[in-house]
């Protein structure tokens, strides 16, 4: 270094001297940082040296290194520093990569993001020029509408901002400046359309403007024009109202509620993307949309609020009148029921039942000697009428038990006493047949006490009458009984309100089509009436009382049949008039839809392991299939209930289908289907089922009875039971010695200690009590002859047939087996 007189002096020559380094970060970020630089030391080689080959650093030479460092390390260290600077320069290139890939990453979504945007705008400019385009339609037509009302009246035509008064403006300007102000704002959007290449009908005949108007459209017009010139009213104030939307709804339906056009709805639904033609239906929240979109209320409604016209209304004080007791007579079968209700009737109506017994629930009115009217309720006391004797119970006032002094208390008693108890209804017990020797009637008592059905005459509550069908004994104090009960229950009713009632039984009639017989309970059923009825609804047709003549009303506790249903209802169903057939006709679809998914619900198994458990179920029992009409929708119930408990875990009896009326062919061709009998209860089949059923070989079997009926298919399930395998012992054998024969096998000599022993019969081979060896006998042979059997105390010779092995001492145990034929019980 030099001063400033240029004199030479002292210094390091290769000091530090500051500078300025400029470094860049991501994101186009830099920073100037202040470093200090060393000059390069030059070495300068010594006169003499070589060069080492191929230019690399002297790092060999001990002159040119730091002290103390061998070759091995210093080839290492430039190793080290190589391999370093490469993984810098990759490091700086994947920064670089990394950097360029995010930078058009932000371009494209800079992109998307404006090419979003722009499609936003155009979508804006088309609905504001679409907008901008039915205003200006609208007010082409409030213009028109005003010129032709003002056309009597020359004076009074409104001035337009386009011209002079009473000059209207041309329709064409307008429309020329909107179409130029629609193709400045909607720029591409024209373009776009324009290259669609789509032409609709407006477009076609030059907007709807320009279509032809109807006769009605134009006698409207010139209406609004005749009334706006006398001042009146143009357009009437729009009716708002409260529609009940169900959860689906039919498009007419829905213009209906709302009493707008159809053909309005069903331009709005397009309008909304759905194509729908008004007999379809659409759904709730859709329907919302359109009501709403008219300006209407909704109100939500689900399915069963059908029913809500049917509800109960309670009846004040000042309407009930008295009304007659509904007596029902239960008991045993066999212990006098109908006798007795015969002999109150004075009619003989057990002579019409087949067997002597009741298959159907009947319903007469009596009339006492006193003026007192009764009604009573003959239920069958089969045990395979439980169900339509519960059913009497339920519609009853009273419960006349009978019991037979000579039998006591039977089975369907104690069930009779169990309904009337379940149903909380009084009890007056009448003890029939004290006129037979064997009459024990405190044993009745005696027996009832068991039942906590304790009479008088042992201290308690429960009237008991002593009576005799056959000579009318005691007849006179049952009705009085009766006649006392009802006066202290006080029985009342409202007949000037709509009927209600329950079916007592229902029948397909040939000649008069679904039948019901209904006991009214409340209100007074008239001819003409519409009326629902279970799954069934109907309008009442004609009204026949329990004497068979046709009556005009039926009052409370009257029972009456009733022709005019749509089908045959269930036994026990109820009875509720409605005022429109409309209505009637909805509750009867939406309560057979909710019996048809309650059906399936039943029916699916929700889970793969239900369904492979049915599965491996119904492998292992065996089914008898069948058909079964009867004349009478309870006789009808009562069987199916009767066939359910026929059969064990390997048999059961399948009813396909049973039903009310004749067999017909349709009947036939499922039995044929199924290769199941036809059973037909007080019904028979009809000529064209009959034919088809010799033609296909299909079995009908007729039934007036029910024990009969009952009795054949037990039979035939029992015929499915596989026959019961029982094993007979008849004998032992002790076998003494063994022997070999040539061609035979082994062969046990043997003596037969107990029984005999048959050349047919099974053996078993015991060694010690425990048995080796079941099989059969090929050779049984006394002496040197084949016998087919050999007494006890004798000896014989034994071959087992495929087994020889077979010891002195061993015991042979023979058995026959037999097959036992298995009934149902």
């Amino acid at each position: 270094m030099s001063d400033s007189d240029g004199k030479k002096t002292l210094g390091l020559r290769g000091g530090a001297r500051p500078g300025n380094v400029k470094q860049s970060f991501s994101h186009g970020r830099t920073k100037n940082v202040v470093v200090e630089t060393k000059r390069k030391r030059v070495v300068v080689p010594k006169p003499g040296a070589t060069k080492p080959s191929g230019g690399a650093a002297p790092s060999g030479d001990p002159s040119r290194r730091p002290a103390g460092i061998s070759d091995a390390e210093m080839a290492r260290r430039m190793k080290a520093l190589q391999a370093a600077k490469a993984r810098e320069a990759e490091e700086a290139a994947a920064r670089e990569a990394q950097e360029k890939a995010r930078e058009e990453e932000r371009a494209r979504r800079r992109a998307e993001q404006e090419a979003k945007e722009r499609e936003q705008r155009e979508a804006e400019e088309r609905a504001r020029a679409k907008a901008e385009e039915e205003e200006r339609k609208r007010k082409e037509a409030e213009e028109a509408a005003k010129r032709a009302a003002a056309a009597p009246a020359p004076e009074e035509q409104p001035r337009t901002a386009r011209g002079p008064a009473n000059k209207p403006a041309p329709a064409a300007t307008p429309r020329k400046q909107d179409r130029e102000r629609e193709q400045r704002g909607r720029g591409k959007g024209r373009d776009d359309n324009r290259r669609s290449g789509k032409l609709t009908l407006g477009q076609a005949t030059g907007g709807e403007g320009n279509r032809q108007r109807s006769m009605a459209a134009m006698k409207r017009k010139q209406e609004r024009a005749r009334q706006k010139a006398m001042g009146g009213p143009v357009e009437r104030e729009k009716v708002i109202r409260d529609v009940q939307l169900p959860e689906a709804i039919m498009v007419s339906e829905l213009a209906n509620r709302m009493a707008e056009r159809v053909a309005d709805v069903v331009k709005s639904l397009m309008q909304m993307g759905m194509m729908v033609t008004q007999n379809q239906t659409i759904d709730a929240d859709t329907a919302e949309l359109i009501i709403e979109e008219f300006g209407h209320k909704v109100t939500r409604v689900s399915d069963s609020d059908v029913e809500d016209v049917i509800k109960e209304v309670e009846d004040s004080d000042d309407d009930l009148q008295p009304r007659p007791p509904v007596i029902t007579i239960m008991g045993h079968v066999d212990h006098g029921k109908t006798s007795l209700l015969d002999a109150i009737r004075d009619a003989r109506v057990v002579a019409g039942e087949a067997g002597g017994i009741t298959q159907h629930i009947g319903a007469y009115q009596v009339k006492t000697d006193g003026g007192t009217t009764l009604t009573f309720l003959d239920t069958p006391g089969h045990a395979a009428f439980t169900s339509m004797r519960s059913r009497g119970a339920q519609v009853t006032d009273i419960v006349v038990l009978v019991v037979a002094a000579d039998d006591a208390v039977m089975p369907q008693t104690i069930e009779a006493i169990n309904h009337a108890k379940a149903a909380e209804v009084p009890m007056i017990v009448a003890i029939n047949k004290v006129d037979k020797p064997d009459a024990n009637p405190d044993k009745v008592r005696t027996d009832l006490l068991q039942h906590e059905v304790i009479v008088e005459k042992m201290s308690g509550e429960v009237q008991d009458v002593e009576v005799s069908a056959i000579t009318g004994q005691g007849l006179d104090e049952l009705l009085e009984a009766i006649a006392l009960q009802a006066e202290i229950l006080e029985l009342k009713a409202n007949p000037d309100r709509a009927a209600q009632g329950a079916v007592i039984e229902a029948q397909l009639d040939v000649g008069r089509g679904p039948v019901a017989t209904v006991l009214v309970q409340n209100g007074t059923l008239r001819q003409g009436d519409i009326f629902v009825v279970g799954e069934q609804y109907g309008k009442v047709r004609a009204l026949i009382n329990d004497k068979g003549d046709r009556v005009k009303e039926a009052g409370p506790s009257v029972p009456v049949e009733v022709l005019g249903l749509n089908g045959t209802p269930e036994a026990g169903d109820v009875l509720n008039v409605t005022e429109t057939e409309a209505q009637a006709r909805e509750i009867a679809a939406y309560r057979e839809q909710a019996a048809k998914d309650k059906r399936a619900a039943a029916g699916a198994a929700t889970t793969l392991e239900q369904l492979m458990q049915k599965a491996k179920e119904d492998e292992n029992v065996t089914e008898l299939p069948i058909l079964m009409k009867a004349d009478v929708q309870g006789s009808a119930e009562a069987i199916v209930q009767a066939m359910e408990k026929i059969g064990n875990e390997e048999v059961r009896v399948r009813v396909l289908h049973s039903g009310v009326g004749a067999i017909t062919e349709t009947d036939v061709g499922l039995a044929e289907a199924s290769g199941a009998p036809i059973f037909g209860f007080n019904v028979r089949a009809n000529a064209s089922a009959r034919n088809t059923a010799n033609q296909k070989g299909v079995e009908i079997r007729y039934y007036s009875v029910i024990y009969d009926l009952v009795d054949d298919v037990k039979a035939a399930a029992s015929g499915l039971l596989s026959a019961e395998i029982r094993e007979k012992f008849i004998g032992y054998a002790e076998i003494r010695e063994v022997f070999k024969v040539t061609g035979v096998g082994k062969v046990a000599g043997c003596l037969v200690t107990e029984g005999v022993a048959r050349r047919s019969a099974g053996v078993r081979l015991l060694r010690d009590n425990v048995v080796i060896h079941e099989g059969t006998l090929k050779t049984l042979k006394r002496f040197k002859d084949e016998v087919t059997e050999v007494q006890s105390g004798q000896e014989c010779g034994m071959a087992f047939e495929n087994y020889d092995d077979i010891r002195a001492g061993d015991v042979i145990e023979i058995f026959e087996r037999e097959e036992v034929t298995r009934t149902l019980d």
